[in-house]
């Protein structure tokens, strides 16, 4: 557990994206005990947190990463140098990117038959396909995060697969189906569902990729996972997993400061020197992230609210233990996942310096300017 106090203290400039090195190595070494108990593979979701630091901590705890682009690939290319499988699964791959993509790539899910076809023409014999299934078992209300929902892009739905041949040279299978459960009854469906289905065609699988969206660290039922994996490997295959937010998610922060405080309508409302633009899931699905020092029996409530002149850029309200005043530090847990990759300069806002930091070790990682600002937007070359 960091202390907090002391974390905001260790950072020069603000606002700022903090990683936890500490706290990252911990959960890495929790995912070990998984791996070792279970027999399953580890992947890292570069979508997650691409930052290159990061990649260099998790390297030594996984089995490679998992992709979705070409430059994601590239990247995972340049840090693994080897040590490390490197898996695609995307929607959208150009034609001209494949050639490229299969070379890098040790296994490629397919999302549609029609692009199977296409990287079947350039495949090569190192890289293994695979498809990626839609088991259109849907397990959230919220269709922003279902895979599964109705008419989606992400795999090939499982009534579709069944009226296909099923590809000969096809060699794993890879789904997708939750988002942050800490149950693992949907996986245990899911897998019932897909070898039921595919009875048939087990036999010429060699893997499986089961996906992220599981919070590994807080799995209510981890029993089920090692039964499910268990039974899965006694069948023949090699059990993949992808976990992105569950590894990197609780050991990020982003670090603000008061620079404005008012009173609005009887409440007051403290303007800080970040925005949601830089944690953009907060707006994108209405979340209000932890802090670290909101006290549920705080006497003093104030409204969180982000320098830009959106009228929605707010991270909620939250009760403070003192009147909360300009020059105050305050720290948003739970932001190492979806921030940084996210992050924009709406309004000209500069992006969050980022800091890696392990007990009294601070290392500045990046720091931005306006040189980063202008370079966006001018068309000249520098």
């Amino acid at each position: 557990m960091a202390d907090y106090a002391t974390l905001k203290q260790q950072i020069a400039t603000s606002p700022a994206f903090i990683v936890d090195e500490a706290e990252l190595i911990a959960t890495l070494q929790a995912f070990d005990d998984l791996r070792e108990h279970s027999g399953c593979r580890l992947l890292y979701s570069l979508k997650a947190l691409p930052l290159m630091p990061v990649l260099s901590l998790i390297k030594p705890y996984v089995d490679g990463f998992s992709v979705s682009s070409l430059f994601e690939a590239r990247l995972a290319h340049e840090v693994l140098m080897g040590q490390g499988g490197i898996h695609l699964t995307s929607p959208g791959i150009k034609p001209d990117e494949m050639p490229e993509l299969v070379d890098l790539c040790s296994h490629i899910s397919c999302n549609s038959f029609g692009q199977y076809r296409q990287l079947d023409a350039c495949v090569q014999p190192a890289v293994s396909l695979g498809l990626r299934i839609n088991p259109q078992l849907s397990y959230s209300q919220d269709a922003r995060y279902d895979p599964c929902r109705p008419h989606s892009k992400l795999g090939i739905g499982i009534n579709a697969l069944m009226k296909e041949d099923f590809p000969e040279n096809i060699k794993g299978l890879h789904f997708h189906t939750t988002f942050a459960k800490t149950s693992c009854q949907p996986l245990v469906e899911t897998v019932a569902l897909l070898r039921c289905a595919l009875s048939t065609h087990w036999a010429q699988l060699d893997w499986i990729n089961l996906g992220g969206g599981y919070l590994f660290q807080h799995m209510e039922d981890r029993h089920l996972f090692l039964d499910v994996v268990g039974s899965l490997i006694k069948s023949g295959l090699t059990v993949f997993i992808e976990p992105g937010n569950a590894v990197v998610g609780h050991t990020g922060y982003l670090l603000a400061t008061v620079i404005d405080c008012f009173d609005s309508d009887g409440k007051t409302v403290a303007v800080l020197d970040t925005s949601v633009n830089h944690q953009p899931r907060v707006f994108e699905y209405q979340l209000q992230p932890e802090l670290a020092e909101h006290d549920n029996e705080g006497r003093f409530p104030a409204i969180l609210a982000g320098c830009t002149c959106l009228a929605g850029d707010i991270f909620g309200e939250y009760r403070f233990i003192r009147p909360i005043a300009v020059g105050d530090k305050v720290l948003f847990k739970q932001a190492g996942a979806y921030s940084m990759v996210k992050a924009n300069r709406f309004n000209g806002y500069n992006l969050p310096d980022i800091y890696v930091i392990n007990g009294d070790r601070v290392s500045s990682v990046k720091q931005y300017g306006y040189f980063g600002y202008r370079q966006q937007w001018s068309p000249e070359e520098y």
